[in-house]
């Protein structure tokens, strides 16, 4: 739990001096002249599924190209020490909109409703849509929701969202030609994909709804979560550009999936026969689209006044014939997507604001999802509500690394895998396995020296080793629904 107060200060010269860069007349205060409607900046978060630190060219990826995405970093702001939610999708997602860790958001797993959806954050959850929707924000979410199934409470429309279209459920999410999607509270029906047909790749028609959404709210500030399944698998692309990619990335070795039953398109993967060449065209089409997001700002002379975020929800996945080690997905990070090591849980951020962030920064303050809720908050005037785990990093956007608090710790867990915690703290991380097993003993690694996690230090430091295991007790709560003790786990299964 966070001070608001001791930044509250600095952030007020700090939108001060974001007022004077959008050139507001108002003779008061720059967090006063914030208030203004017209002159609050618009808010774009890209949302990437199951995409590694190193996916991007310019965090390394060497076998394909991202221009759109490096020219992002080459415009605002690199982060390099940015973390994830958690190691899978779901409570990755809750952080984000809640502000507040896996020991404390409202869903911290992936948890199934059938038909269709997954457990639901509860009305009494203050996301940060209806945070912003306060601050006179219009908000849409095009892509993959996964907190809440249709109509329920935590459905995206119940949640301050006023637009939503994509999928609610991320198991039907792992399929790239849906029999439908939904367009805020109505299932669209896509007829060209009944049956086993492949007629719209739904990525690209969540894209152009995506696109006309900003030309809707041109004029008036919006919040845009564009939430893309790429490149969650299964995999797949469009032929035209399996066309661009395919024969470039030998040895291709074909993946076996489910193609015909009663659970095809209902979660199960299809098959690829060039599961290499496919990953990189859906890299492609990815980077394509982040590409027309810009230029439609650009078009539309929203640019100056747009705050534009791109970042992934967890590491690299290894499913759907997936192959992460050779694209080097984790960047040489030890984990993947479900792992609580640097690999699983460190992804990329960069940020873009022209006039605000300083073209082709970088920084490497340690920061997380939880941080995004109380950060835009603040940059659209309002103030962050009390009791997130999340701090503002308004300062180091703004150039002002001096006037940005740090993190007591980060933490994580994760209900999956026997039960898994992890704690960063400064330079030290602190992993712990088989938690319901009730032997597990801690790791611990000095990422100062060891970026790769390859050194467990924890009998040097017993000292640190005893910290850390008093977090892991502290930094979270109790849940009844997402149970993490050798107890629940033992008489659950």
């Amino acid at each position: 739990m966070k001070e608001v107060s001791k930044i509250g200060l600095g952030c007020i010269l700090l939108l001060a001096v974001w007022a004077c860069n959008v050139k507001v007349k108002d003779k008061n205060t720059g967090a006063k002249a914030s208030k203004s409607e017209s002159n609050k900046p618009n808010i774009i978060y890209i949302l990437a599924d199951d995409l590694g630190y190193g996916d991007i060219g310019v965090y390394g990826q060497q076998k394909f190209k991202t221009p759109n995405i490096d020219k992002l970093a080459k415009d605002g702001m690199l982060f390099t020490q940015h973390y994830s939610g958690s190691t899978v999708c779901a409570p990755s997602r809750s952080t984000l909109m809640t502000g507040m860790h896996t020991g404390h958001t409202v869903v911290r797993g992936n948890k199934e409703i059938r038909p269709e959806g997954q457990y639901p954050i509860p009305d009494s959850t203050h996301t940060i849509a209806e945070a912003l929707k306060t601050q006179g924000y219009v908000t849409g979410i095009f892509g993959k929701w996964g907190l809440g199934y249709p109509g329920s409470e935590g459905d995206p429309m119940n949640q301050g969202f006023d637009t939503f279209f994509g999928y609610n459920c991320q198991r039907l999410g792992h399929n790239y030609y849906p029999r439908h999607l939904w367009s805020n509270a109505d299932s669209l029906p896509i007829k060209e994909n009944q049956g086993q047909q492949k007629g719209v790749y739904a990525p690209e028609l969540i894209h152009q709804k995506t696109l006309q959404f900003i030309d809707d709210h041109k004029n008036r500030p919006f919040f845009l979560y564009v939430a893309t399944i790429i490149p969650h698998a299964e995999l797949a692309a469009p032929e035209y550009l399996m066309q661009k990619h395919r024969g470039k990335y030998p040895p291709e070795t074909a993946f076996e999936g489910y193609d015909k039953g009663p659970e095809y398109r209902q979660g199960p993967y299809e098959s690829q026969k060039e599961p290499n060449a496919t990953f990189a065209a859906m890299m492609d089409l990815l980077d394509r689209q982040v590409g027309e997001i810009v230029q439609k700002l650009e078009d539309l002379g929203l640019t100056e006044n747009t705050l534009l975020v791109f970042t992934s929800d967890n590491g690299p996945h290894q499913e759907g014939g997936a192959n992460p080690e050779y694209f080097n997905s984790n960047a040489n990070l030890k984990g993947y997507k479900r792992d609580l090591y640097e690999g699983g849980i460190r992804v990329p951020m960069i940020a873009k604001w022209p006039g605000t962030i300083r073209p082709g920064s970088t920084t490497d303050h340690i920061s997380a999802f939880w941080d995004v809720f109380p950060t835009v908050v603040e940059l659209a005037g309002g103030q962050p509500s009390e009791g997130l785990d999340g701090i503002s990093i308004l300062p180091t956007l703004m150039g002002d690394s001096g006037e940005q608090e740090k993190h007591d710790y980060l933490y994580w867990e994760f209900h999956e895998k026997g039960g898994r915690q992890a704690i960063r703290k400064g330079k030290w991380k602190a992993v712990k396995y088989n938690v319901f097993n009730g032997d597990s003993e801690l790791e611990l690694y000095d990422l100062s020296e060891d970026i790769q996690e390859e050194e467990n230090v924890a009998e040097l430091h017993p000292d640190i080793v005893a910290e850390m295991e008093q977090i892991l007790q502290d930094a979270r709560t109790p849940s009844s629904v997402f149970k993490f003790s050798q107890k629940t786990y033992l008489n659950s299964k």
